[in-house]
């Protein structure tokens, strides 16, 4: 007897493998997946602009790497004694105001010159609940604690910026898949009805698009997380957020369907050498523990002889 539902899941071609370049944008599930990529060295950038959870975010962010902005001192307000980007992360902001200007500049030219050569793009928005700034009337990625009053609460249509992220993306590069999976992690703050219509709009909205738009894939880590996780013993304390287990799994289902079995045997390897480099020995000076970092030194080098883009 089976005792839950799965999800079934058709394998994708044109598979990741380590000649690919993936970048990801969108809410804190897609940092769960970037670093998995990272951890297994595939060659990848993960939200150059921090987390963006809102369509409207991503669809701007893309925007800015298109026409290479160029941010300055407009572009950013002092708040609690620290400078802020109402179209960043919290991650990016910084004490002098000379340095978040170069960290939004670097990310976006950074992000143009990888973008023209990704293979696959994955977005991950989180919710279709924005927050429009009074002063500007525009969509912020993040409040960084500005008074609420300042701000008015909205339930967009995501479509159009989601949209408007293929347009670009194909734009820059034509030849790029695009991966699109909603994130699994609950907006409970928002209230669990608005944020089922949240996550509806956002499904509903990526369906449209993967119909209307060629390269464009969905992979359903909200619908895994739903029913086949549809426990709370696989959530974190705070019963918002997947925990490791959950995140293992959906990782484990993405690499069935997205990466190739070659680079399946890679990241065999490369997990061996992982928990080798982490692991802490009872005596540095043994000449068991010698032993051992010299074989682990054979296998990088061995590894790298075939995958020289490979960093450890």
């Amino acid at each position: 007897m089976d005792f839950r539902t799965r999800v079934t899941i058709q394998s994708k071609e044109a598979k990741i493998d380590y000649d690919s370049k993936i970048l990801l944008l969108g809410s804190c599930f897609v940092e769960n997946i970037g670093r998995k990529l990272e951890y297994f060295k595939f060659r990848s950038s993960l939200n150059p602009f921090g987390i963006l959870f809102h369509p409207s975010a991503i669809h701007n962010f893309l925007k800015n790497v298109r026409s290479k902005k160029r941010f300055s001192e407009a572009d950013i307000f002092y708040h609690n004694e620290t400078w802020h980007c109402f179209q960043a992360h919290s991650d990016l902001n910084r004490s002098e105001k000379f340095e978040i200007i170069e960290g939004l500049n670097s990310a976006v030219e950074e992000t143009y010159d990888f973008l023209k050569n990704a293979s696959h793009v994955i977005i991950t928005p989180g919710t279709a609940w924005g927050y429009r700034f009074k002063e500007t009337d525009e969509f912020v990625a993040n409040c960084h604690k500005v008074p609420q009053k300042k701000f008015e609460k909205e339930l967009v249509d995501a479509k159009n910026d989601l949209l408007g992220c293929v347009k670009i993306i194909k734009e820059i590069n034509p030849s790029a898949e695009i991966i699109f999976t909603v994130s699994p992690v609950r907006h409970l703050k928002d209230g669990f009805v608005e944020n089922q219509q949240s996550k509806a709009r956002l499904i509903t909205a990526v369906h449209e698009i993967i119909t209307e738009e060629l390269n464009t894939h969905y992979f359903p880590s909200y619908e895994i997380m739903m029913d086949e996780l549809r426990d709370y013993r696989f959530y974190a304390e705070d019963m918002v957020h997947p925990n490791q287990v959950a995140i293992d799994y959906i990782w484990e289902k993405f690499t069935e369907t997205w990466i190739s079995s070659e680079a399946m045997q890679v990241m065999k390897r490369i997990d061996t050498i992982q928990k080798g480099l982490s692991h802490r020995p009872f005596s540095e000076t043994s000449e068991a523990h010698q032993k051992f970092k010299n074989d682990l030194q054979e296998k990088i080098r061995t590894l790298q002889k075939d995958y020289p883009q490979i960093n450890f």
